[in-house]
């Protein structure tokens, strides 16, 4: 049996950390002995993990200023503090501070892997959580193989950090069925109101763009278009957009849910999912809308030409902007059978993601090691 370690910064409400939990519920125990540890426990995400994986943190709750103090120590110092035992596979599953510590493994027959989920796009920012450029290049480069979530992350990391070894894409795992299964619950929140639904999912930080979202429903009500938006997911700036919401005279159409064990039984009942980010890796929040067959929008991110297509075929991509975006849910919203035709193509399209498959490569390529 091969013995895994799954090293990450933290179990919270992001994507990466959601994902890995899919994978490690759902690998062959027969096949695996499986660790998860967290820098810093206390995430939201912990009480979802089945109870044969060996879990463990390393500090019960987040330190503030950890990535300065984390690099006062050398990765192998790290590593001796963060890992106690010795694996066949240890896996950073996140870039940075993960890897950092998982770089510092001075055992030789251990293989060593970077899970990376996100565009770094400038070297400063892939090498923020190392000392210096440099440093982060020979980091990663003690890895035998660098996953990426996505062609577009690949093709981004491979442009920034100079690497010597395989790197390869792996889609991450959802829970296919026990979604759909979870998406039948009812949602009262959710009104017949008459508007056209809309439904955002993500922690509330800068990078899910949420505040261009609300502008945009401001402007689709201004404009007397029936929009009802459910914004799922707490965060930093949750004030900030009840502020705006109830400066603006929105309250009778933005519904603000907060963050939400299931939130696919809100996603199942609205007309439309929208990703705003400005960045994402590969987004779980719209594979997982198609998977329950509601249509997607998206603003153009890492990965989601490779989920909707180069030409729009199962959802729509918009630029990276808002007014893009803006026209976009405009054009959907004016054109209902646009919207019953990409309805369609969703629930083709989420066919493609089942748990089975996207466990299956991994166990592949952990195995190939």
């Amino acid at each position: 049996m091969v013995r895994i370690l799954f090293l990450i910064h933290n179990l919270g409400q992001g994507g990466a950390e959601k994902v890995l939990v899919n994978l490690v519920n759902n690998m062959d125990r027969t096949k695996f002995d499986i660790s998860l540890t967290v820098l810093f426990g206390g995430g939201v995400n912990e009480q979802f993990i089945k109870p044969d994986i060996h879990f463990h943190s390393v500090w019960p709750k987040e330190v503030p200023g950890n990535s300065k103090l984390m690099k006062l120590l050398s990765p192998q110092q790290l590593h001796k503090l963060c890992v106690k035992k010795r694996y066949d596979i240890e896996i950073a599953y996140l870039e940075g501070p993960s890897a950092r510590v998982i770089s510092g493994c001075c055992f030789p027959n251990t293989r060593l892997i970077s899970w990376v989920h996100a565009e770094q796009r400038t070297r400063v920012a892939a090498s923020r959580s190392f000392r210096s450029e440099r440093e982060a290049d020979g980091c990663y480069n003690r890895f035998d193989r660098v996953v990426c979530v996505s062609d577009t992350v690949k093709r981004d990391f491979e442009s920034i950090i100079r690497l010597e070894q395989e790197c390869i894409v792996l889609y991450n795992t959802v829970e296919s069925e026990q979604i759909r299964e979870l998406s039948k619950d009812d949602a009262p929140e959710v009104i017949d109101d008459g508007c056209i639904r809309l439904v955002a999912v993500g922690t509330l930080k800068e990078v899910k763009g949420f505040d261009r979202l609300l502008r945009i429903v401001k402007r689709l009500r201004d404009e007397k278009r029936e929009v009802h938006l459910y914004l799922i997911g707490r965060g930093k700036l949750a004030k900030q957009f009840e502020r705006f919401i109830i400066e603006n005279r929105l309250d009778d159409c933005v519904t603000m849910l907060g963050y939400q064990t299931n939130p696919y039984k809100y996603v199942t009942k609205c007309d439309l999912f929208v990703c705003s980010s400005y960045s994402e890796g590969f987004s779980t929040a719209a594979t997982e809308a198609l998977i329950v067959g509601t249509p997607v929008i998206t603003t153009l991110v890492s990965g989601v030409k490779e989920m909707l297509g180069e030409n729009n075929e199962y959802g729509v991509v918009t630029e990276n902007e808002e007014e893009a975006l803006y026209r976009g849910i405009k054009q959907l919203l004016d054109y209902p059978d646009l919207l019953d035709y990409y309805r369609k193509q969703a629930l083709i399209r989420g066919k493609d993601f089942s748990t089975e498959h996207t466990v299956e490569a991994v166990e592949d390529m952990l195995l190939s090691l």
